[in-house]
């Protein structure tokens, strides 16, 4: 659809006649003091699917607003006028209900009863693929938050023993033979001692017979594999469409939301001398 957009306000309540008939008298009357300054109503798309109500601009056709149908609690459109068409929808980010009100070019019947079917539509969908096993999916989300947890574990595990590989054959190498004398390094002073060396402890330094102790193997390539050589398994990267990690939160929130419907109504919002001037 393509209509005017009058804009959006906060409301107090998530449906009501009296709540968006004070919201639209609010925006055409906002409407009225731009138009007295020259200023245009701006134009955008509505599209309408059962995946939401999405207010686009109709030139470059990017999203302005993406209202989620379970968001979305009240429609009404103008009896009289058959021009002005609002809803009420919760905001994802601050949860505050907003009122959307537009000018409809007299198709504002039409696109209220367009969002109930596809609110029904949604509602159905939700029950076929979601609705009916919610706890299923909230035990498997589970489990798999599980499965990641151990797989954090095992590669923890298998880095120290890595390491205790390496101290007993760094241990191996320093080691002499029994029954054998090491000889003197020739770099040691008349105390027999080592000399002072400003070398960081986390250099390599020589041991006594000139060699060097064998390289601690890096763990960074290590630390992405399994003890069979596997990468470890991310429940996340694999279905991060069909189990989020707050699929819970989500799939309440929408049944929520569906729960409580979608009001539609037909009502007035032309009550007084200034709405028919604006």
């Amino acid at each position: 659809y393509s209509l005017q957009f009058l804009g959006s306000t906060e409301v107090e309540q998530p449906k009501g006649t009296e709540v968006v008939r004070d919201a639209v008298r609010k925006l055409k009357f906002a409407r009225h003091i731009k138009k007295s300054e020259g200023q245009k109503t701006p134009k955008v798309e509505l599209q309408i699917s059962i995946y939401g109500v999405k207010i686009l601009d109709p030139k470059t056709k990017e999203v302005q607003h993406n209202c989620q149908l379970h968001r979305i609690s009240f429609c009404a459109d103008d009896k009289t006028d058959k021009r002005i068409f609002t809803f009420i929808c919760k905001d994802s980010e601050s949860n505050k209900h907003l009122c959307y009100v537009f000018d409809s070019e007299k198709c504002a019947e039409e696109i209220t009863l367009t969002i109930g079917q596809a609110f029904d539509l949604a509602y159905r969908k939700f029950l076929e693929s979601g609705g009916k096993d919610v706890e299923t999916r909230k035990q498997i989300a589970g489990l798999q938050k599980r499965i990641q947890e151990l797989e954090t574990e095992n590669t923890e595990l298998k880095n120290k023993v890595q390491d205790l590989e390496n101290q007993l054959r760094i241990t191996q190498v320093h080691a002499p033979p029994a029954g054998c004398v090491t000889p003197k390094s020739p770099s040691t002073d008349i105390f027999d001692m080592v000399p002072f060396s400003p070398i960081s402890p986390q250099s390599s330094t020589p041991t006594r017979n000139g060699t060097q102790p064998p390289p601690v193997p890096s763990r960074s390539a290590e630390i992405k594999r399994d003890l069979f050589g596997a990468e470890p398994f991310d429940p996340f990267s694999c279905g991060a469409g069909d189990f989020p990690p707050d699929i819970q939160s989500k799939l309440d929130e929408m049944q929520e939301g569906f729960k409580m419907g979608l009001t539609l109504e037909g009502t007035v919002f032309c009550l007084d001398p200034l709405d028919s001037r604006c």
